[in-house]
């Protein structure tokens, strides 16, 4: 297993990640003598030309399981999604345990006094085989979920646990790294980047308890292992409750949607179905005229999780926060979040804080005159109501056009998501200078027949970089939201890789022949998305661990790509009428542009809440804590408004419960907006604008290509010539400027 791997902090959570990992031959025990030990003469100082052998078995082939096969055909080999079965993941992921675990032994039986080349370059090897398997396992569980997969995660969650712990703690690996880390003159010659390795390794083993005595670290495993099964646990009670309250329409009950819409919704007996999901639930808020409906749809959907049957949520997150803090406390920090953060931009948790309390004031404040403004106009059309949380959408929609004659659905007509792929294609064109080229359907297998691929090339020597795999669309089993991933990334120590990179979403699939058309916010997210996938293709790093991300700067990247939909260049080319093909007209250009910061009370507020609530969990003490009372007291506490709600909502917030990914995170996407603010006026003021070709020469190599190779903060530094300055954020949004 990779260290970027273990700094994950939970085995499962490698699921929604690139990740790689290694085993053993099960018909040996790991531990006999190995007759070859790691190739001492490779010089990773250079990088290889061809891959290396790393490790030397008796019995060196792979069993016959599909899920553990090398990667053939075209494009340096890619996984075979259409031919593997669930059958044989369980079998798979115990023999790749197995081989992982032998490497191990295999490092550390080296004789030889531990260094960079005998230590850590092979420990970047170890687990490529069970790094495969981990590829199938996460389009079963984000793409593909089903019962019967279920069931086979809740039996090997626990082991993946066990493993990931016989690694993190294990004592003979420690010291080895810990001997080359203290090593400084020898670090001297490393380059940065595998200097950076040794750091993050042996600081990351360190925090996940490799220091501890025997009973400690057996605890510590014993809560590892709890918390896997929790995280596991907990997401698929949000998926369970996302796929059983689906809400059905009848004819009369379809006021004020867009016939879009109602044709994306319905269904093969001729029934209308507001399934449980962001996707279905937000246009249905914003243009229903359907009070109670409206009122039925919301409580669904934000109370996931939350209602009170055996997939209720607040027990599980009672125990993982009471976990966490044990965990952490073995190893001596005062409470989760300043275990947490010792690693990211933030560095602790009151300067995490401190910037949400600078925004938070400015966002309550906007919320009370857009709720005004909402209850100005419902009074004026003699509603006789009290703004209540779904309502927001619906009248925040009506002040937009009645303020600037700004019709979201008009807009959408222009939002093709055909067309907004061949934008992003541009985009990267001018950034990146690639060129997207769709790959024949069949030629490249896919899990799912809506996945679309596309080989990535460079547009002037035309060398290959890559494949793009889309799945864009919603569908039962595969979880809400939007995502990236790769599947294999770029790296040079074991030979020149290419890049398998893959972007989700959920859009509504349209009628037979029609356009997909998009709202705005999801035009956003889409771009948002694509922006994960260019920093991975991008990427020129030497190894597999410089592809661990520091999670309050790696949203940064995809944040900043948001910028380009609104350019020139996008709108005029791109954004056509989905019936008459007319460019955008300029005049509804201009009211987008000028209801730019329009609803940021509403769109702040609903994140800020969520990552408040997050550092708020884990920075008190969570014996004896009721979830839903904690909610609801310090939301109180913080001046929540009552006419909206968080964005996840405890009992459904994934990021922090159903993995530890983005636990104490969460504030990461304002942390990076800060960085997206300032850098997008860092191009808005350089001679070319956005598509400045010294200013995307900068972006190119200071902020996608290092990845984690180099502290971001020093990346910044070099991309800006000095620290991000707050106030673009503050301007952004159309608050307040702090004095």
């Amino acid at each position: 297993m990779r260290m970027k791997d273990l700094l994950i902090g939970s085995a499962i959570a490698l699921s929604l990640v690139a990740c790689s990992s290694e085993t053993k031959d099960p018909k040996t025990d790991g531990k006999k003598e190995v007759k070859e030990q790691v190739d001492k003469t490779y010089d990773a100082s250079k990088k290889a030309s061809k891959p290396v052998d790393f490790f030397r078995f008796d019995k060196a082939d792979l069993p016959d399981n599909p899920l553990l096969a090398k990667w053939e055909g075209p494009f340096g080999g890619v996984p075979a999604f259409d031919t593997v079965q669930l059958s044989d993941l369980k079998t798979a992921l115990e023999w790749g345990m197995e081989r992982n675990l032998a490497e191990i032994d295999q490092i550390t039986s080296n004789p030889e006094a531990p260094t960079f080349w005998n230590t850590l370059v092979p420990l970047e090897k170890a687990g490529d085989d069970l790094g495969r398997v981990y590829s199938y396992w996460g389009i079963w569980s984000s793409n593909n979920n089903s019962p019967e997969f279920r069931k086979i995660q809740g039996e090997m969650v626990p082991k993946l646990s066990e493993f990931s712990s016989k690694i993190s703690q294990n004592e003979a690996l420690f010291k080895r790294i810990e001997a080359v880390y203290e090593d400084k003159a020898e670090l001297k010659k490393l380059t940065p980047e595998a200097r950076r390795i040794v750091k993050l390794s042996y600081e990351g083993l360190v925090r996940s308890g490799a220091k501890l005595d025997e009973d400690k670290k057996k605890r510590y495993a014993e809560i590892q292992k709890r918390l896997a099964e929790l995280h596991t646990k907990f997401a698929n009670n949000v998926l369970n409750d996302e796929q059983s309250y689906t809400t059905y329409l009848t004819e009369e009950q379809l006021g004020g949607l867009s016939p879009a819409f109602v044709a994306s919704i319905k269904t093969d007996d001729g029934r209308y179905a507001i399934k449980n999901t962001r996707s279905s639930m937000d246009p249905f808020l914003r243009y229903s005229t359907e009070r109670e409906l409206r009122k039925t749809i919301w409580e669904n959907y934000y109370n996931r999780g939350d209602n009170g049957d055996e997939f209720d949520n607040n027990a599980i997150i009672a125990e993982i926060l009471q976990l966490r803090d044990e965990r952490v406390k073995l190893l001596g920090f005062k409470n989760y979040a300043e275990w947490r953060l010792g690693d990211r931009m933030a560095k602790n948790p009151e300067n995490a804080m401190k910037l949400m309390e600078t925004v938070w004031p400015a966002a309550i404040g906007r919320v009370k005159e857009e709720v005004a403004d909402m209850q100005a106009l419902a009074d004026k059309e003699g509603a006789d109501i009290t703004i209540e949380p779904w309502d927001y959408r619906y009248y925040m929609e009506k002040v937009r056009q009645d303020r600037y004659a700004l019709n979201s659905d008009e807009v959408k007509q222009y939002l093709q998501l055909d067309k907004l792929t061949d934008a992003m294609f541009m985009v990267a064109g001018e950034l990146f200078n690639y060129d997207f080229v769709p790959v024949a359907k069949g030629s490249v297998p896919v899990f799912h027949e809506d996945v679309g691929v596309w080989e990535v090339k460079d547009k002037t020597t035309g060398k290959h970089i890559g494949l793009w795999y889309l799945d864009p669309f919603a569908r039962d089993g595969k979880r809400s939201g939007a995502w990236a991933t790769y599947y294999r990334a770029y790296t040079t120590y074991d030979g020149e890789t290419n890049v398998l990179s893959s972007n989700n979403s959920n859009f509504i699939k349209g009628a037979p022949g029609e356009p997909v058309l998009v709202s705005w916010d999801d035009a956003e997210t889409f771009f948002h998305e694509f922006g994960h996938a260019l920093h991975f293709l991008a990427a020129d790093v030497e190894y597999p661990s410089s592809h661990g991300g520091v999670r309050d700067y790696t949203e940064f990247q995809s944040q900043l790509l948001e910028r380009w939909l609104l350019t020139d260049r996008v709108i005029d080319n791109y954004l056509v009428h989905a019936e008459t093909g007319e460019p955008m007209p300029k005049d509804l250009v201009e009211k987008i542009k000028k209801a730019a910061t329009f609803n940021q009370g509403f769109a702040t507020t609903e994140y800020l809440a969520s990552a408040l609530m997050d550092m708020k969990y884990h920075t008190v003490d969570p014996a004896g804590i009721d979830p839903d009372t904690f909610e609801r007291e310090t939301l109180a506490s913080l001046g929540m408004p009552s006419e909206l709600p968080m964005r996840h909502r405890s009992p459904h917030f994934g990021h922090v419960f159903s993995g530890e990914g983005y636990a104490t995170a969460y504030y990461g996407y304002m942390w990076a907006d800060v960085l997206t603010s300032d850098a997008a006026e860092a191009f808005a003021e350089s001679p070319g604008g956005f598509y400045d070709k010294d200013m995307a020469q900068k972006l190119r190599d200071h902020l996608f290509a290092p990845r984690n190779a180099i502290d971001p903060a020093d990346a910044y530094r070099e991309f800006r010539g000095r620290d991000a300055d707050m106030s673009a954020l503050m301007r952004d949004r159309g608050f307040p400027v702090p004095k």
